[in-house]
């Protein structure tokens, strides 16, 4: 992308070099991870239409308290498409068999899933039991709760570079970032990079009651943290709080003031202390 700098190129593939890439079995191919650090296991699941990059302002300052273990999701990045019909279940198992391969045997793990990877993630926490001992629901639907619409664009045909970039500029105002002036060269590259890798349509489950039907199946404490102005929440912020206490009446719910859907890179230097907080409250 000439449109995007050099620098904002090399920031990514920088901190993706600082990674250990590894591959699990998915479909007819692989599920891509990324690890960074050492410490207790915390898995990052990231949103629909995106991949690893989702936690590009998170991966570092949390790997050194634990070992950050990130995927590209199913059908997602640069992981392999997963046979049909794609249920959260489905995919939630491919996600579980490629963490037995990545921590063998590892109780003790810690799960936090933002949008969509939350939603699959309380299938991975459901479907693993006592082997996951926290996890956190970062701005995620699927609860059956009253979902706000998003104005979002497609990108047209045969669209430049430019246009390209518009309508990820746009896209990230109306369903990722609540300011305006967050909305970054780096998000840009971000959206405009993974949005047309996404061979998983991620709405449907969303939409429906999906995660609601998993969390009271889950034996790790759950957790919340969502930013004030989640485009696909506000202002029913109280309602998602009310259903995790449904499930787990001490279940924390954190809210970040000011930041939107994408809260944990919009706000990031409050995002990341208060994740690591809620893992391990001792330290």
């Amino acid at each position: 992308m000439a449109l995007i700098s050099v620098e904002t190129v090399s920031f990514v593939e920088g901190i993706a070099a600082e990674a250990q890439r590894l591959g699990t079995p998915c479909g007819n191919g692989q599920m891509i991870w990324r690890l960074w650090g050492n410490g207790p296991p915390l898995v990052l699941l990231h949103g629909g239409y995106g991949s690893w990059t989702h936690w590009i302002r998170n991966v570092l300052p949390l790997c050194r308290t634990f070992t950050v273990a990130v995927p590209d999701l199913p059908g997602l990045g640069e992981s392999a498409t997963p046979p049909e019909p794609h249920t959260a279940e489905g995919l939630a198992r491919i996600i579980v068999e490629g963490l037995e391969i990545i921590f063998p045997k590892h109780t003790g793990l810690h799960i936090a899933g933002f949008s969509f990877g939350g939603v699959l993630g309380g299938h991975v926490a459901a479907q693993l039991g006592d082997r996951v001992c926290t996890f956190t629901i970062v701005g995620s639907n699927g609860l059956g709760l009253v979902r706000q619409p998003t104005n979002l664009r497609r990108v047209p045909d045969g669209a430049s570079e430019a246009e390209t970039l518009a309508v990820a500029r746009h896209n990230l105002g109306a369903l990722m970032i609540a300011d305006p002036a967050k909305i970054d060269e780096l998000a840009a590259y971000i959206q405009a990079h993974n949005a047309p890798r996404g061979r998983v349509k991620s709405r449907g489950f969303s939409r429906a009651a999906t995660l609601a039907h998993a969390l009271p199946l889950v034996k790790a404490r759950i957790d919340g943290i969502w930013g004030e102005r989640d485009a696909t929440a506000y202002p029913y912020l109280e309602e998602r709080a009310r259903a995790l206490r449904s499930v787990q009446p001490g279940a924390r719910f954190e809210v970040i003031p000011g930041a939107g859907h994408w809260v944990q890179y919009e706000a990031a230097h409050r995002f990341n202390p208060l994740l690591a907080k809620i893992i391990r409250p001792e330290e």
